[in-house]
């Protein structure tokens, strides 16, 4: 029943307080493509979490840096050199109602 226990670290102090969420759509959805583009996004360090979808976006990400500066280069020179994209979202919270970890 228990999956594990989680120590909860404020971003700021790791240099990660800066949360965008990014909806990416591919231009192609074959096996290879999906592939390559899950295996490079996935190991980016800054992307704290990624879910493929049904239906559009294609992909859910969750980015984490340290600034606006910071994310507009993550953006530029890793996420948007993925091939395989077509388009990519993002969209910066205003306000954090309710979160939860763990399930």
């Amino acid at each position: 029943m228990i999956t594990g226990y989680h120590a909860r670290v404020d971003p700021r102090t790791v240099g990660r307080g800066f949360e965008v969420l990014v909806n990416v759509d591919l231009a192609r959805k074959d096996r290879g493509t999906v592939e390559q583009f899950e295996a490079r996004v996935a190991a980016f360090d800054e992307v704290i979490e990624m879910r493929r979808m049904f239906g559009l976006p294609d992909y859910f990400l969750r980015i984490a840096t340290a600034d606006l500066e910071t994310f507009e280069t993550f953006v530029t020179h890793h996420l948007e050199d993925t091939p395989g994209i077509a388009r990519v979202d993002s969209h910066l919270t205003m306000k954090t109602i309710k979160t939860r970890v763990g399930s």
